[in-house]
């Protein structure tokens, strides 16, 4: 897809439908916390957007990449104008990481540290951010706010950065798998990416600024999407991969939760490792502070043994069926060919009744 065609398709994106509520067994409400700490809901600091021509730091903070796809990532933004860094250790191999820890911890800083770099690309998930989080120097990525992109493991990297430097971040496709020219890339992918961190897509075909804020595209080709519990919230973006917040409970990293609005998103894990994940969240209190649930797509998370298990669909109904707060079930993002981007810390206007979800503002700073 040409950046033309993708920016065409950016202005004809539309809303979304109806849907009732969920139904089916679930235990009482929780009751609500007798205290809770302040408020986590202060503006974060936004990245300028990348612009044509910028430089993109192409990055392996986890697990390596396919070093085919990084030359594919690498051509097709070239291709498109801007200009690319490839960190040093993308091509190493230490086990199932990128490296040794060391070693990804320099060239993820180097990249925010580079006055050349307007952005940082994740090339792979996978394993091992957590280990490089110590090392990492939160006060140089908050003086320079730059847009950074990934999700799955890159999760632990957003919730860090959300924590420490008060940065909008980007769950978003990793990027060997979406910018390598792939032909099979969905629009839905691709377009509402750019739309988000590319300058240009703020504009009309007439040059003139489009009104802030975003609504998100309801996709269903890949799974449906409906309200298991009912009613509006408004709340800031935070969430990713189900097993890298829960592991990170307990932690100086661990996702705060106070009157957000919490997405989650998960893959190949069976219905009792959910439900364990689960459960550490709601011991942990993150289940009772959040002001609104946005649950994705959990890929292969089915049961090897159905007969010998609860699906799925009764994990989700036991803990979210009677909150408070409005629960959206079957959101397009996560390990699927339909990954919406979401932007971490921004407001967000959940309404479950209508399957939507809303960026009351940008997501980036303009002028």
């Amino acid at each position: 897809m040409t950046k033309r065609a993708v920016l065409a398709f950016l202005l004809t994106v539309a809303g979304a439908g109806c849907a009732a509520p969920g139904t089916g067994p679930s235990r009482p409400a929780p009751a609500p916390s007798a205290a809770l700490p302040p408020t986590t809901a202060t503006a974060p600091v936004k990245p300028l957007p990348l612009q044509p021509g910028g430089t993109v730091a192409l990055v392996a903070p986890a697990s390596p990449p396919d070093p085919e796809a990084v030359e594919r990532v690498r051509q097709g933004l070239e291709g498109h104008g801007f200009r690319v860094k490839v960190a040093p250790n993308v091509l190493e191999r230490h086990g199932y990481l990128a490296g040794e820890d060391e070693a990804r911890a320099a060239a993820f800083m180097a990249a925010w540290a580079d006055p050349e770099v307007d952005a940082i690309f994740s090339l792979a998930g996978g394993y091992g951010v957590n280990r490089i989080l110590p090392l990492l120097d939160f006060q140089v990525i908050a003086r320079n706010p730059k847009v950074f992109t990934g999700f799955s493991d890159i999760t632990a990297l957003h919730l860090a950065i959300q924590n420490h430097a008060n940065l909008v971040t980007f769950h978003a496709p990793t990027h060997s798998a979406t910018l390598g020219g792939d032909a099979e890339l969905r629009p839905v992918q691709f377009a509402w990416f750019w739309r988000q961190v590319y300058g240009p897509s703020y504009l009309d075909a007439a040059g003139n600024r489009l009104p802030p804020g975003l609504l998100f595209p309801l996709v269903e080709e890949s799974g449906e999407t409906r309200a298991l519990r009912p009613g509006k919230a408004v709340g800031r973006l935070t969430g990713g991969n189900l097993a890298l917040i829960a592991s990170l409970v307990g932690t100086p990293y661990a996702l705060r939760p106070d009157g957000a609005i919490l997405f989650l998103e998960d893959v190949g894990e069976e219905p009792y490792r959910i439900d364990r994940m689960l459960s550490t969240l709601e011991l942990a209190g993150v289940l009772d502070r959040v002001a609104g649930v946005v649950l994705g797509r959990f890929a292969r998370c089915e049961a090897e043994d159905p007969e010998t298990s609860l699906s799925l669909d009764e994990v989700f109904e036991w803990y979210f069926a009677g909150r408070p707060y409005p629960v959206l079930l079957g959101f397009p993002t996560g390990h699927v060919v339909d990954n919406v981007t979401l932007p971490y810390g921004v407001l967000a206007e959940l309404d479950a009744d209508a399957r939507t979800l809303r960026l009351l503002e940008d997501p980036v700073l303009l002028p």
